[in-house]
C-alpha cells in the first residue's frame, strides 16, 4: 500500500511523463498490431511483413529509452533516508519503478488493442474501409497468443530495462570495525596523525580539506557516482566507423526507377535500407556523447572567464547523460529530411508520408524529443547540490542562467551542422 501511495502522490509533471509513457506505448502497440494484420491479409509476401516486423524495432527502442529516462527522474522511487526502515530499500525501489513502467506501458498497450479492434469493426461490426484498410485484415480472425505477445513486449522490454538501470550497485556494502582499514586505503603513518594534517586523497576520490569540507579546488568535471561509465570519447571512433558504415549501406543500396525508396509501413522496400539506417542511427548515439564532451572543451579554449568555465565544465560533466538522446534526435531529423527529399522523386503522385508512417514518425521523433527534456530535468537534479553551493558562495542567478543558455547554444551549434550534413548525404540522388 506505500508503495502505491507513494505512486499516486507523485508530482503532477511525474504523471504527466507517464501518461506520455503510455501514449508511447500506445502507439507502438498499433503498429506491432499492424504488422501482424498485414501478416495476416498477404499471407504470400512473408518477407514483407517481416521487414514490416523490424521496422517496429526502432519505435519500440525509442519508446523503452523514454521510459527508462522517466524512471530515472522519478523522486518518488530515489533511495531516501527512512524508507530502508519500513521496508523500501535500493532493491525494493528499484521494483517499485519496475511496476511502475510495467503499468503505464501495459495500458498504453490496452489502449492500442482497443483502437485496433474498433478500426478492424470487432466492437462495432463496421470494419474501417479506407485505402489503407489492408493493414487491419478484418476478415481475418486475431489470433490471440501472436496478439498477446506483441501487445507484451513493449511493457516487458521497457520494465526489464528499468529493472537493469535502476539495479543497486551494491547492496550489502562492508562496514569497517573499530580498528579495521578499507582494504584499498594504507595505514595511516606517524606523519599522517599530526594536529591539523589534512588527509590524502585517495586515487579516485574527491579531495577534502581540513575539517572534512569538501576542497573548492575538486575537478568539476567529474562524472556522477550513480551513472558511471566510460569516457565521453572512448566510443567516438567507434561511433563515427558506424556512422560512416550506414552511409555507405544507404549509398550501395542506392535507388533507381526499378528500385524506388520505400518508406517504413510500406509494402516492399530494400532492407538495406533498413540496416543502412540502423547503423546511421548507431553511430550518432555513439559518437554523441564524444562530441557533446568536445564541446565543452571548446568552450573553455583560450583563457575563459568563469562563465565560459562554468558552462564548459559542466557541459563536460553531463556529455554522456545528453549526448545519447541528442543523437537519436539528429538521427530522426536526418532520417526524416533524407526520405522527405527522396521520396517525391519516384512517387509524385503519393504522399510522402501515409499514415502508419505517421504514426511511427511521431512516435520516434516525440520519444527522442521527450527523452531529451527528460534528461534535462535529470541533469537539473543532478546539478541541484553544486547550483546551491553556488548560490551560497554569491554566484548570481543570471549567471546560471547564462550558463545554462551557453551550453544549449554550444550542442546546437554542434549538432545543427551534424544533422544537416548527414541528411544532405543521405539524400543525395542516385548516380545509377
Amino acid at each position: 500500500m506505500l508503495a502505491l501511495r507513494l505512486i499516486r502522490v507523485a508530482h503532477p509533471a511525474v504523471h504527466l511523463r507517464r501518461l506520455l509513457v503510455a501514449a508511447a506505448a500506445a502507439g507502438t502497440g498499433f503498429l506491432l498490431l499492424s504488422a501482424l494484420g498485414y501478416a495476416l491479409g498477404h499471407p504470400e509476401t512473408p518477407a514483407t511483413s517481416a521487414l514490416r516486423l523490424a521496422w517496429c524495432a526502432v519505435p519500440l527502442a525509442a519508446t523503452v529509452h523514454f521510459a527508462a529516462a522517466v524512471a530515472r527522474t522519478d523522486p518518488g522511487t530515489k533511495p531516501r533516508p527512512g524508507l530502508s526502515a519500513i521496508g523500501l530499500g535500493p532493491a525494493r525501489l528499484m521494483a517499485l519503478s519496475a511496476f511502475t513502467t510495467a503499468l503505464a506501458t501495459a495500458l498504453g498497450s490496452l489502449l492500442a488493442l482497443l483502437v485496433f479492434l474498433r478500426l478492424r469493426g470487432d466492437l462495432t461490426g463496421m470494419p474501417f474501409d479506407g485505402a489503407t484498410a489492408d493493414f487491419l485484415a478484418s476478415d481475418t480472425p486475431l489470433p490471440i497468443p501472436a496478439t498477446l505477445t506483441l501487445l507484451a513486449m513493449t511493457p516487458a522490454t521497457a520494465s526489464l530495462t528499468v529493472a537493469l538501470t535502476l539495479r543497486p550497485r551494491d547492496l550489502h556494502p562492508t562496514r569497517p570495525t573499530a580498528g579495521d582499514h578499507a582494504p584499498d586505503q594504507p595505514r595511516p603513518t606517524a606523519g599522517s596523525r599530526t594536529a591539523g594534517a589534512a588527509p590524502v586523497p585517495q586515487k579516485g576520490s574527491t579531495p577534502q580539506a581540513a575539517g572534512g569540507a569538501t576542497d573548492p579546488r575538486a575537478p568539476a568535471d567529474a562524472t556522477d557516482s550513480t551513472d558511471p561509465g566510460p569516457t565521453p570519447g572512448a566510443a567516438l571512433p567507434w561511433g563515427i566507423a558506424a556512422l560512416a558504415a550506414g552511409l555507405a549501406v544507404q549509398a550501395y543500396v542506392g535507388h533507381s526507377a526499378e528500385n524506388p525508396p520505400v518508406l517504413p509501413g510500406e509494402a516492399a522496400g530494400p532492407a538495406g535500407v533498413f540496416i543502412g539506417w540502423l547503423l546511421t542511427a548507431l553511430g550518432l548515439v555513439l559518437a554523441a556523447p564524444g562530441l557533446a564532451h568536445l564541446a565543452g572543451r571548446i568552450l573553455q579554449a583560450g583563457r575563459p572567464g568563469a562563465l565560459r568555465l562554468l558552462a564548459g565544465r559542466g557541459l563536460m560533466a553531463e556529455a554522456t547523460r545528453l549526448g545519447r538522446p541528442l543523437g537519436i534526435l539528429s538521427a530522426v531529423a536526418s532520417g526524416a529530411y533524407a526520405m522527405t527529399a527522396l521520396y517525391p522523386l519516384y512517387h509524385a503522385d503519393a504522399p510522402v508520408f501515409g499514415p502508419l508512417t505517421t504514426l511511427g514518425a511521431l512516435v520516434v521523433a516525440g520519444c527522442a524529443l521527450a527523452t531529451l527534456l527528460t534528461t534535462a530535468v535529470e541533469s537539473r537534479q543532478s546539478r541541484a547540490d553544486t547550483t546551491a553551493a553556488l548560490v551560497r558562495l554569491g554566484a548570481p542567478a543570471t549567471m546560471l542562467r547564462s550558463a545554462a543558455a551557453l551550453r544549449a547554444g554550444a550542442l546546437l551549434a554542434v549538432f545543427t551542422p551534424l544533422t544537416l550534413v548527414i541528411a544532405e548525404l543521405a539524400a543525395l540522388p542516385p548516380t545509377r
